[in-house]
């Protein structure tokens, strides 16, 4: 896949794609893969990053309009899921998986028939810190599931971060990708900015 002049990428979701942007500013990308993604495509590639730290589906569906049809992208990629378990478990707030992928694949739809955007769908990981976080998986497996299958009804590129980043721990261990689990290090990040760009077909 080309990339030009005439694109805008955005890349929308939780902590993970905010990883420290200045919302104030809008050319700022944060510290984590949006930014290693924008410094390898050419820098005319407009890159803009909507991530926010702790949002769900449900909260990306509240600001889809505003953070994301309105810029016009044509290309847009989401990373979205994790929260939807993580608050299953620390604050006891569901996130049916029915419910998360019905919504993930409204927003899809609105951003490839109101922007004529392509799609990349990212597939939310988990890399257990300590035992309690191997029982999330009860809840993210179905919901990486979801993932998967919304992609593919909207024609979207799948990104498997998950996997990239399992094999990525088989190698470096888990904590030097993700030290609590979710939350990557640069490292980690790194990972998920070269499992992006092999997706979307882009080499160095």
């Amino acid at each position: 896949m080309r990339f030009t002049r005439e694109d805008r990428l955005l890349f929308v979701g939780d902590s993970v794609t905010d990883c420290g942007r200045d919302r104030e500013d809008p050319a700022s990308l944060g510290d984590g893969y949006v930014r290693l993604i924008a410094e390898t495509l050419s820098p005319s590639v407009a890159v803009l990053n909507k991530g926010i730290n702790g949002h769900r589906v449900r909260d990306l569906e509240a600001r889809w309009t505003d953070d994301v049809l309105a810029h016009g992208p044509t290309v847009v990629t989401v990373l979205i899921g994790i929260n939807d378990t993580w608050r299953r478990y620390d604050q006891g707030l569901p996130s049916p998986v029915p419910e998360f992928e019905a919504a993930l694949g409204r927003l899809l739809a609105a951003a490839g028939e109101k922007c004529g955007a392509r799609l990349f769908v990212m597939v939310p990981f988990l890399l257990p810190a300590d035992p309690g976080q191997e029982t999330w998986f009860e809840d993210l497996d179905p919901r990486a599931e979801a993932v998967l299958r919304a992609a593919d009804a909207h024609g979207a590129t799948v990104v498997r971060t998950d996997l990239a980043l399992r094999r990525a721990a088989g190698e470096h261990g888990a904590a030097a990708l993700a030290p609590d689990g979710v939350h990557p290090s640069p490292l980690g990040h790194r990972v998920l900015a070269e499992t992006w760009l092999t997706a979307a077909g882009v080499t160095g």
